[in-house]
């Protein structure tokens, strides 16, 4: 297996047994991260984003797979299932993950899966109607980045 494979390996099998420090510890110090909640998270934000999703997705099971990688590029898939904490509903996600590295780590990861499916798992009606909008991509990163914000704060004390 590639090194950047066994990497990317290791981010997921932190990321399934939730230890966010070793997640963290697989990206570069100028890591970009980006998914369609999280349009552009640099550096420690990027870590904090996942410390902040294991602590509150209680019953988050991650399952991954189709592991790839060479010396500048990677991708893997993964599926997350949790319950969305804003509604109570369930949630199973499929993600398609891209990766850049440098240095032997992470430099750029990017996360794609369908916004309107997740919104019509995660938030029902509203998601079915709305999802496919920018309007409604837009509230949700801003209640992102809000909620990324303040995990922040509130770790920093």
């Amino acid at each position: 297996m590639h090194p950047n494979a066994e990497l990317i390996q290791r981010f997921y099998v932190a990321f399934s047994q939730r230890d966010a420090a070793d997640m963290a510890a697989c990206y570069h110090p100028e890591v970009r991260f980006s998914d369609p909640a999280f349009p552009d998270l640099r550096g420690p934000a990027a870590g904090a984003m996942w410390a902040m999703l294991l602590a509150r997705g209680k019953d988050l099971i991650v399952q991954f797979g189709e592991i790839a990688a060479d010396d500048q590029n990677g991708r893997a898939h993964w599926d997350a299932t949790y319950t969305f904490s804003k509604t109570g509903r369930k949630v199973l996600n499929r993600i398609d993950a891209r990766f850049r590295f440098k240095d032997g780590l992470i430099v750029e990861h990017v996360d794609e899966f369908s916004f309107p499916r997740w919104s019509r798992q995660a938030l029902g009606l509203p998601g079915l109607l709305l999802g496919h909008t920018a309007f409604l991509q837009r509230k949700v990163q801003a209640e992102a980045a809000k909620s990324l914000a303040a995990w922040q704060v509130q770790k920093a004390k």
